[in-house]
């Protein structure tokens, strides 16, 4: 993430009257799409942090400003209700596993975290690549089953495994060094 301070007094400038001006009228329109005043809130901030951490180094010129803020909104929308998704599919998960089984919340934030992160690289993919992915990882499909039921050569598959598990391991290397 870029720093807000590279950031010239212009563009600065500019984010503050988009926000002063348009902050309230995109927090009412996110609570009607979302029915929630508090995720409206949260991804209206989200949408204006955005913006201040993309305009670096750029001019910002905005000759429809509601419907630039309302497209980064959106977005942000997609990626909250995806992430949401997640979280119940885990929860459900967690849900039918014994008491004595179950992971510390530590370790369950940890797990969300980890599977919003996949998501996001998954969801960079080709539909095929994603779908192929899903299918070997999650249901077990072998390479010649995938090719059968995508109607596709087993060559491709190995191609589509390929780019996921390519872009997987981007992903772990890029949380090793964070760590």
């Amino acid at each position: 993430m870029q720093s807000t301070s590279s950031v010239n007094p212009h563009q600065h400038q500019a984010i503050d009257q988009l926000y002063s001006h348009h902050h309230s009228w995109l927090q009412s329109w996110l609570r009607k799409r979302l029915g929630s005043a508090a995720d409206a809130a949260d991804l209206a901030q989200d949408t204006f942090v955005r913006l201040l951490c993309s305009a670096a180094g750029e001019p910002l010129n905005c000759s429809a400003p509601r419907a630039y803020l309302a497209t980064i909104a959106n977005r942000l929308t997609i990626n909250f209700y995806r992430r949401r998704s997640l979280e119940q599919a885990y929860l459900a998960a967690l849900a039918e596993t014994p008491e004595a089984l179950a992971p510390s919340l530590e370790h369950q934030a940890l797990v969300l975290e980890a599977l919003d992160e996949v998501d996001q690289v998954l969801a960079l993919l080709p539909a095929q690549s994603r779908q192929a992915f899903l299918m070997a990882q999650l249901e077990g499909y072998t390479q010649e089953e995938i090719a059968s039921r995508l109607k596709l050569s087993v060559r491709t598959v190995q191609r589509h495994l390929a780019r996921a598990f390519e872009e997987c391991i981007v992903l772990a290397s890029l949380c090793v060094q964070h760590e």
